[in-house]
């Protein structure tokens, strides 16, 4: 198909960064609701509708990914006041239904049903949280997307919808006192008028909520007008005694740890006042705190006594990063991460090893709850048992049963999808980075692949904001495999795959060693002979969407196809949107004149050069991402029309009614993966069958 880009007219600006000139032409397509701006983009979907929609294998394609997906699946249970909720879905349900029982083996109760609250699926769950007794369930959903929050309260009994409506929240969870007249959750003031995706956003304030009230009533609990970048979040003690207030000013795991005293009342107190490190709270036993900390690279758990502020190490650093801890059964359940992939290990309170809880293979626990931040195993601490999933890249998650007595797993159901793992394999190899620094790679191929360098490969990275890359399953995956393909996972620095240090070694002015990193993968994979450069496909989304753009426009000769989603792309103005001045910790910010460099240097914005090769590019966004604001993509996309020298396309996707990722319905997942196999099979002349 010949491809004519819709005209995209360019602007005299330019902006004087630290006596650096640097001009901005597409400046004018951050003015998201301009009807310029929206014929831009209504221009930019139909060529890249008409583009794609002429591809053979295309509906082949969707056909085959709404087969795999439509299979009945469910998380692993959880228990909270002798009732048990979990998670299920028959198949192809735009979200999951939040279900309740009163015993393991009892005929499930629908208590929530998101389905229910639009017509498409676009009203997602995003954090929930019941009562100590289990009486109540406050839950927080999202609208296409956004990053904003709605909060209700249902009666878990009765499954009566309460009339309590709680808006202008984001980035928050819901803590509960132990008698279940309320909860504490943050919010902010409701935002300006005007774009609310451009709104940024300071001044968290800390409110408690008391069942059956007005939202105006709640009560102010904290805030800090000198600190308008301070992000917070509450819980209570198990005891019922303790707020436990965690305040970060970034996105970096360094936080400070105030508490209250609920029953003496009074103001929060200042337990860790200063950002040196980050500290999780696992629980207490009176004044005596129990905290996970990386003020060792790889993490540690430590006890600290409130009334003295006397701190010892419980269970020391080892050779591995430690991920996730709660108490259960009273004592301490540590996740581990061994070479990105997961490992559980139980401790006794004064730190004595109790053993691990053998997991089935090379995978990793997956959360229990479709949240956004889930707890990968869940229990409570007086309990005799613990659930958990376990997932493989070709194995979806299934959940298992821990019996604290026996010390046995016990498997609560087999997922059954149309799809036949035994044909696959996983294996792990480590590529050398530009610095000489080992990097882990995951491989999934058919069994007894041939190194003839031929097999098309799909490589996919982060690299950023301590997130680790662990054996995860998704079912838009599977196509790709059954096409042929070579899945390529890079664990990169900058994530958490080995703890604080791993992840800083790819941060602000060392950022260059996650792109150095992303090109030694694709070296290997070349050197080894498991595919040549015109066969390889990369992917991001979010920070690994930059990857992507800042990779292409590095190196645009290594790469067949590349496919940067919701991308942060201008790294000069990436500070101006949503929450994106958060993000300084591990970009650094382009108002520090010794920073601004390094940014300006990679910036996939900014580098785009006019005559370039550039592999064939599907850049995708959605235009309520307040998350990751779409004008990165826009931009972006439209220099690389402008600049693109050869025959190979240089499109974008732009979702309607969607933002950054998360709650998706499954509808919009199965037709995004529909786009970028279509797009990607046809970039690489991927001739394999479904």
């Amino acid at each position: 198909m010949s491809l004519i880009y819709p005209p995209t007219k360019t602007i005299s600006h330019t902006d004087d960064y630290h006596g650096t000139p640097v001009a901005d032409p597409y400046r004018w397509l951050e003015d998201l609701d301009s009807p310029e701006t929206q014929a831009w983009i209504a221009a930019q979907n139909k060529l890249t509708n008409a583009y794609l929609a002429q591809i053979p294998q295309r509906e082949k394609i969707r056909a085959r990914l709404t087969e795999l997906w439509d299979f009945p699946r469910v998380t692993a249970p959880f228990q909270r006041g002798g009732k048990y909720f979990q998670f299920r879905n028959t198949g192809l349900q735009n979200q999951d239904v939040l279900f309740t029982m009163p015993a393991l083996d009892a005929a499930p109760r629908v208590l929530l049903d998101p389905n229910t609250l639009s017509n498409d699926g676009t009203v997602a769950l995003v954090n929930f949280s019941l009562s100590k007794d289990g009486g109540y369930l406050a839950y927080s959903t999202t609208t296409s997307g956004s990053d904003w929050l709605t909060w209700r309260v249902v009666n878990v009994e009765t499954g009566k919808l309460l009339d309590d409506i709680l808006e202008w929240s984001k980035f928050s969870n819901a803590a509960w006192l132990p008698d279940a007249s309320g909860f504490f959750y943050n919010r902010y003031d409701a935002p300006r008028e005007g774009n609310l995706l451009a709104n940024t956003n300071f001044d968290q304030k800390i409110y408690f909520h008391r069942v059956g009230t007005s939202q105006t009533q709640d009560d102010l609990v904290y805030e800090r007008p000198d600190q308008p970048q301070w992000l917070y979040s509450t819980e209570v003690s198990d005891d019922g005694r303790y707020l436990i207030l965690s305040i970060r000013e970034s996105t970096a795991p360094r936080n400070r740890i105030y508490y209250k005293d609920l029953r003496a009342g009074g103001a929060f107190i200042a337990l860790i006042d200063n950002f040196d490190a980050g500290y999780n709270f696992i629980e207490n036993d009176d004044t005596l705190f129990y905290f996970h900390t990386n003020r060792v690279p790889r993490g540690e758990i430590v006890a600290l006594h409130i009334a003295t502020g006397e701190a010892r190490t419980l269970i020391a650093e080892s050779g591995d990063a430690l991920e996730q801890v709660v108490m259960v059964n009273n004592q301490f359940v540590a996740l581990y991460l061994h070479d990105a992939q997961s490992q559980l290990k139980l401790f006794a309170r004064d730190g004595a090893p109790r053993g691990i809880v053998a997991l089935p293979g090379l995978g990793s626990l997956v959360g229990v709850t479709p949240m956004q931040m889930p707890l990968a195993f869940a229990g409570n601490r007086d309990d005799a048992e613990m659930f958990y999933a376990f997932q493989s890249f070709i194995q979806p998650p299934a959940p298992y049963r821990y019996d604290f007595a026996r010390g046995e797993s016990a498997q609560l159901a087999a997922p059954n999808i149309a799809f036949d793992a035994a044909r696959y394999e996983t294996r792990q190899v480590f590529a050398t980075s530009k610095d000489g620094t080992r990097v882990p790679m995951f491989l999934i191929h058919r069994k007894n692949l041939r190194a003839d360098g031929n097999h098309p490969t799909f490589l996919y990275g982060y690299g950023g904001f301590n997130i680790p890359l662990v054996p995860s399953f998704m079912v838009m995956r599977l196509v790709w495999l059954e096409m042929g393909g070579v899945l390529a996972i890079a664990n990169l620095r900058g994530g958490g795959e080995y703890g604080e240090e791993w992840h800083a070694a790819g941060t602000c002015s060392r950022k260059q060693n996650v792109f150095d990193d992303f090109f030694a993968c694709a070296e290997w994979l070349i050197e080894n002979k498991i595919t040549r450069r015109e066969k390889i496909a990369v992917h991001g989304r979010s920070n690994g969407g930059l990857l992507v753009g800042a990779c292409m426009t590095q190196r645009p000769d290594l790469f067949g196809a590349a496919v940067p989603a919701v991308g942060v792309m201008d790294m000069l103005r990436f500070h101006k949107f949503t929450i994106g001045w958060a993000w300084a910790s591990d970009y650094g910010s382009p108002d520090d004149a010794e920073q601004f460099p390094a940014l300006r240097a990679y910036s996939p914005y900014h580098n785009v050069k006019p005559g370039t090769r550039y592999p064939a590019t599907l850049v995708t966004t959605a235009d309520h991402d307040d998350r990751v604001f779409p004008a990165h993509s826009f931009k972006f996309a439209a220099a690389l029309q402008a600049a693109q020298a050869s025959d190979a396309p240089a499109l974008i996707r732009i979702e309607t009614k969607a933002g950054h990722g998360f709650g998706r319905p499954t509808k919009f997942l199965i037709d995004e993966a529909t786009d970028i196999w279509s797009f990607i099979a046809h970039a690489l002349a991927v001739n394999g069958n479904l």
